[in-house]
């Protein structure tokens, strides 16, 4: 068989390949630290794991779920959106849950894109954003982010470009992988210039909650707009990445054009994961500083790590990870193997997200304590 011709411009997702090569070294023996992959290791609360036995029980668990969600979890949604970023957001029509903000990615590609159309995406930025792109033919079209900006796109000089094929714009701040994060003017800004250019603007904002105090939204202060969306998910600030559950916010027509494909491709969420959902959704705020405590002391150890390899750090990253700048004699491609390959310690060279990260690695908060401690005295040695 000859695969289809969308899979020619796909390759396999970078972590896929590596992490075979770091299973390999760990089944020669190696005693491999694994700094490089953002899987929360902590646990959901077990409030949440109550709720999800418990909905093992339900006489409808385990028969098929509504496309939109349980009535219970788009109002957990609403009222968590409302609670923590300001947001008015109606829970009949203005929110659809998500088998993970990554099915989301795929979804409103497919809802909005046809073939040919551009599409923004950031550089450096999640590679998923471009996999996806490819894979409904729509071309890709990088902007910078760079370091002198502060990692935030120069809307102005995007304003000075054709964008009369433009159609979606990928945004994602907090940023991953550099940590940073936006600003209430900034998202205003954004706003407009995705109203005036008349191009869907997509934060995917799953990082909000961590190492962060004021979690913000795209969509706060801003009547609905036909040209702002916003994806979010529990599987980072709620230790459920393996659940896979996410969530879409926006106007009720990009809504509903969203679900006309997500109904074509799924048969709803399994109840029980629904349940501890919005469990999860309607946990005090002393959970977030619970975990951002532990994360707390992570990064300082992983801020010694850096300190040690000479690499420059900039203060105040949200998020799972810490975005370090390598000395300029070295690519961050011969950091990362001389580290696998010499102090059996793996992290993730910056170029995978782009042309712009190169120079830059990043370390996962993923780790515990002693793990990373651990790789502190093997690079000190």
């Amino acid at each position: 068989m000859i695969t289809a011709k969308r899979l020619d411009n796909v390759q396999e997702y970078y972590f896929s390949k590596k992490l075979r090569e770091v299973a390999d070294l760990k089944s020669k023996g190696k005693p491999i630290i694994n700094l490089g992959i953002g899987s929360p290791d902590l646990a959901p609360s077990p409030k949440v794991l109550e709720a999800l036995n418990a909905g093992l029980n339900d006489p409808n668990a385990h028969q098929y779920q509504p496309y939109k969600g349980i009535p219970e979890l788009r109002k957990a949604v609403a009222k968590f959106y409302a609670e923590y970023y300001g947001v008015d957001a109606n829970p009949e029509s203005e929110i659809l849950p998500l088998m993970g903000s990554k099915e989301g990615i795929m979804h409103i590609s497919m809802a909005f894109l046809n073939e040919g159309d551009e599409v923004l995406l950031p550089n450096p930025g999640y590679p998923t954003y471009s996999s996806v792109t490819n894979l409904v033919q729509a071309k890709t079209r990088y902007y910078d982010l760079k370091e002198e900006l502060n990692w935030l796109p120069d809307l102005q000089e995007l304003a000075e470009t054709d964008l009369s094929k433009t159609k979606i714009m990928w945004v994602n701040y907090p940023h991953m992988p550099t940590g940073t994060k936006a600003t209430k003017e900034f998202f205003k800004e954004l706003t407009a210039f995705a109203e005036e250019h008349e191009i869907l603007v997509v934060n995917d904002n799953p990082y909000s909650f961590i190492q962060n105090k004021e979690p913000m939204s795209i969509l706060a202060g801003a009547e609905r707009s036909d040209y702002v969306m916003e994806l979010n998910s529990l599987s980072k600030s709620f230790n459920m990445a393996g659940w896979r559950v996410g969530m879409l916010l926006g106007s009720q027509k990009n809504i509903d054009s969203v679900l006309r494909v997500k109904s074509n491709m799924d048969s709803g969420m399994f109840l029980p994961l629904q349940k501890g959902a919005v469990e999860a959704l309607n946990l005090p705020s002393s959970w977030f500083e619970e975990q951002n405590s532990v994360y707390g002391k992570r990064k300082e150890l992983i801020l010694e790590l850096a300190k040690e390899l000479k690499l420059e750090v900039a203060d105040d990253q949200a998020g799972l990870f810490i975005w370090a700048k390598v000395p300029d004699d070295q690519s961050s491609a011969e950091l990362v193997d001389e580290l696998l390959y010499d102090k059996d310690i793996f992290i993730t060279p910056g170029f995978i997200f782009g042309s712009n990260g190169e120079g830059f690695v990043r370390f996962s908060l993923c780790a515990s304590e002693e793990t990373i401690q651990q790789a502190l005295k093997r690079v000190q040695s």
